[in-house]
C-alpha cells in the first residue's frame, strides 16, 4: 500500500547494516530507514561490505522500507579551509556512491556555515565550485543530494527557509538537488511551528521559494529549546516546546504528500518505537 507519508527512524546498525540494521527497523515498525555508512565524525571512507550491502538492499525491498543515508557532520562546503572544503567533496561523493549500492534515494548534507569572517557571498560561490560538479557526476539512478538548513548556529549558510533561495541560486536549483527539512532546525532557526498556522506558514514559504516537489525528507524532531535559540537539540515528538499537533499539520499539507518522515529524536530502542508509532497515529 502507498502511504501518503512513510515514517521511520535514523537506525542502528550493530553488526552491520543488514545483520542489525534490519532488525533494529523491523523493531521500530519502520516505513523508511536513515542510516550512517560510516563514521559520522569522521572523515574516513569505509567501503562497507558487498555481502552486508546486498543483503541489506534486498531486505529493504522485501519490506518495501524506503532508505536514506546522512552524510558526516563534518561536511562543510562553505569552509575556507582546504582540509575541510576537500574533505568534504570527498566523503560526499563517497556517500553518494555507497548509497547507490544499497538502493538510498537520497543523500542528506548539512549546508555548512561561513567561517572566520568569510563574506557570505564568497561562501556560496565555493559551495557552487564544490557541489555543482558531484550533481553533474550523478547517473540517472543515483541518489539526490538532499540539503538540510541548520539551526541558524553561527555563520550559517542556510537556517531559515528565506535562506534557501540564494543556496539553491547557487546551485543552478538543479533538478538532482533536493530539501530535507528538519523541524528542530527550523523551529531553533526562527519558524514557530508550535503557534497556530505556524506549521503551514514553513511549509507554505519552503514551496514559495524552493519550489513544488523540491521537499523529499523531513527529519521530524521536536526541541528542547525555544524558537528562535539556534540550538540544535532534539526532543522526542511532544516532549519539548514544538508539541505534538504541529507534526499533525505537518503530515497533512499538501507540501508533504509522499514525502517520508524520519526521526531522529533521542532514547533507546523502546523510546524510538514510541516515536515511531506516535507519528503514524498523527498520520491517521
Amino acid at each position: 500500500m502507498t502511504r501518503r507519508n512513510p515514517v521511520g527512524a535514523h537506525i542502528r546498525t550493530p553488526g552491520g547494516l543488514a545483520r542489525g540494521g534490519l532488525a533494529y527497523a523491523d523493531a521500530l515498525g519502520a516505513e523508511v530507514v536513515q542510516v550512517f555508512v560510516g563514521n559520522p565524525r569522521g572523515w574516513a571512507a569505509s567501503p562497507g561490505d558487498p555481502a552486508q550491502d546486498e543483503a541489506f538492499r534486498a531486505g529493504c525491498a522485501e519490506r518495501g522500507l524506503s532508505v536514506f543515508v546522512h552524510s558526516p557532520y563534518l561536511v562543510n562546503f562553505g569552509s575556507p579551509t582546504p582540509t575541510t572544503l576537500e574533505g568534504s567533496r570527498r566523503i560526499v561523493r563517497h556517500n553518494l556512491e555507497r548509497a547507490a549500492q544499497i538502493g538510498a534515494r537520497g543523500v542528506v548534507v548539512h549546508t555548512g556555515s561561513a567561517v572566520d569572517g568569510t563574506p557570505r557571498d564568497a561562501a556560496l560561490r565555493q559551495v557552487r565550485e564544490a557541489v555543482l560538479p558531484l550533481l553533474d557526476e550523478l547517473g540517472d539512478d543515483a541518489p539526490d543530494l538532499l540539503l538540510e538548513p541548520t539551526a541558524g548556529q553561527g555563520q550559517s549558510l542556510c537556517a531559515l527557509a528565506a535562506d534557501l533561495g540564494p543556496y539553491l541560486d547557487a546551485l543552478d536549483r538543479h533538478p538532482r538537488v533536493g530539501l530535507c527539512l528538519d523541524t528542530c532546525h527550523a523551529f531553533a532557526a526562527g519558524h514557530d511551528l508550535a503557534a497556530r498556522g505556524g506549521a503551514a506558514r514553513l511549509l507554505d514559504e519552503v514551496v514559495a521559494v524552493a519550489g513544488p516537489g523540491r521537499l523529499r525528507l523531513v527529519h521530524a524532531n521536536d526541541s528542547k529549546d525555544v524558537c528562535g535559540a539556534a540550538k540544535d537539540r532534539h526532543e522526542r515528538i511532544g516532549a519539548g516546546h514544538i508539541g505534538e499537533a504541529p507534526f499533525r499539520a505537518l503530515l497533512r499539507h499538501p507540501a508533504t504528500r509522499g514525502v517520508p518522515f524520519v526521526l531522529e529524536t533521542p532514547g533507546e530502542q523502546a523510546e524510538n518505537a514510541a516515536d515511531v508509532a506516535l507519528l503514524k497515529s498523527l498520520r491517521r
